[in-house]
């Protein structure tokens, strides 16, 4: 919010909304404990008991996501539920991993459907059930944010001089050009932010500050 109020200004009311988050794949509420809840406990918010618990979840999370990787689904086991939900049936075995990526798969039925499945997740909580089947579902969104991430994180440990002339810059558009001289962002993680800045403007600054 404070970002957002620096590079895009205060000409209309600010509005706080999940869409304004930069990383809405990694930011959700369904991980919030496992993201914050180390934090707050190192700053003496969260209790040992509550610290505990977020454990034992991402413990049980990972065990989760071990056995759909590793348990192979038969084609006679699952292909009658397959038909059920009107899904593709399988011609050979498949991992429960790969089968779980399906659109119209959801853990929780799928392992009503295949009892040793169910058994395999019987000592887990309903909430480390869920969570394991975000993250497998989800995982190649989640991996690409990640890299953006870490890409944006180098962006804002490159500073912009301050007496930068963006003027002087001739392939920056008219409102780049405009915006950046007005606001003066201090790095080019900043730069990018603001509004109407597009990625191929933050590209030709990064050419110009190397040389």
């Amino acid at each position: 919010m404070i970002d957002d109020l620096i590079s895009k200004g205060t000409q209309e009311p600010y509005r706080m909304f999940t869409s304004r988050a930069e990383f809405r794949t990694l930011l959700r509420q369904d991980n919030a404990d496992l993201r914050l809840t180390e934090l707050s406990y190192r700053m003496g918010l969260a209790s040992q008991e509550r610290m505990d618990r977020v454990k034992n979840k991402r413990e049980s999370v990972e065990k989760i996501k071990t056995v759909l990787k590793e348990m192979a689904i038969e084609p006679d086991e699952i292909n009658g539920w397959f038909g059920q939900i009107n899904s593709s049936p399988i011609i050979e075995k498949q991992k429960a991993q790969k089968i779980l990526l399906r659109p119209d798969v959801e853990l929780q039925e799928f392992a009503v459907a295949i009892p040793r499945l169910k058994e395999a997740l019987s000592p887990f909580t309903r909430e480390a059930i869920e969570q394991a089947a975000i993250q497998v579902k989800y995982d190649v969104y989640i991996e690409k944010e990640k890299e953006l991430v870490q890409r944006m994180s180098q962006l804002e440990e490159l500073e912009i001089p301050e007496a930068f002339d963006y003027k002087k810059i001739a392939s920056l558009g008219n409102e780049a050009r405009e915006k950046l001289t007005r606001i003066k962002p201090r790095t080019l993680g900043q730069a990018s932010r603001i509004s109407g800045i597009n990625p191929s403007d933050v590209q030709i600054l990064m050419v110009f500050m190397g040389r």
